[in-house]
């Protein structure tokens, strides 16, 4: 299939089978999300890859019980950094450095850049653009999720303070935004399996500046 039937394929899938997704396709998908746009490569987010089923079960009682989380073969936590730093801004640019072998006083400009920007927030917006960084990647998991022919269902109906605390995430610096269920729609149970894709056509939606 292309990229258009692949997208008129998927939709947010209410149930699934548990049936367990094969290595190779979420190691495909999971790469895609490492790959995916983020502004100025920062990438200041984290995703957890939970597949244990009683880990699964405790998030489900702070995600409204939905079932998606628990018939899923693995379930994605994109998790925001909580506080960004220059260090988190010294280490990106030793990255640059190393894979591109170029000296880290070439890239001062790009790191007093970033410092600068960081700066120039309070740390609420600067978690607020960092979640947004992480939504960047979770439409990339969804469309390369698709590709794979593996359902998903995008979720916010979840309470992040609850599933910050058992996880620990604040902890490790950082706040749970959205997950990301992957597994295998169950056609039985699932009303939403059969239904026509509904969308605004695209002289709605789309808007031309002459």
């Amino acid at each position: 299939m292309n990229l258009l039937q692949d997208l008129n394929w998927r939709y947010a899938t209410k149930r699934m089978t548990g049936e367990k997704i094969p290595q190779e396709k979420l190691d495909t998908i999971l790469e895609a999300i490492r790959l995916s746009a983020s502004s100025m490569g920062f990438q200041p987010y984290n995703v957890l890859v939970v597949e244990d089923p009683e880990v699964r079960k405790q998030i489900q009682a702070v995600a409204y019980n939905q079932p998606q989380i628990v018939e899923a073969s693995h379930l994605l936590i994109f998790a925001a950094w909580d506080t960004l730093t220059e260090a988190q801004v010294t280490e990106y640019m030793q990255r640059i450095a190393d894979e591109r072998g170029v000296g880290i006083e070439t890239l001062e400009g790009f790191a007093q850049s970033l410092t600068n920007t960081i700066n120039s927030r309070t740390a609420e917006e600067n978690f607020q653009w960092a979640a947004k960084q992480a939504y960047i990647a979770l439409g990339t998991g969804l469309v390369a999720a698709s590709a794979e022919k593996v359902d998903s269902t995008p979720m916010e109906g979840f309470n992040p303070a609850a599933l910050d605390e058992l996880l620990g995430l604040r902890e490790k610096g950082l706040r749970s935004v959205a997950l990301l269920a992957l597994g295998y729609r169950d056609a039985e149970k699932d009303f939403l399996a059969s239904a026509k894709k509904v969308r605004r056509p695209a002289d709605e939606f789309f808007v031309t500046i002459a």
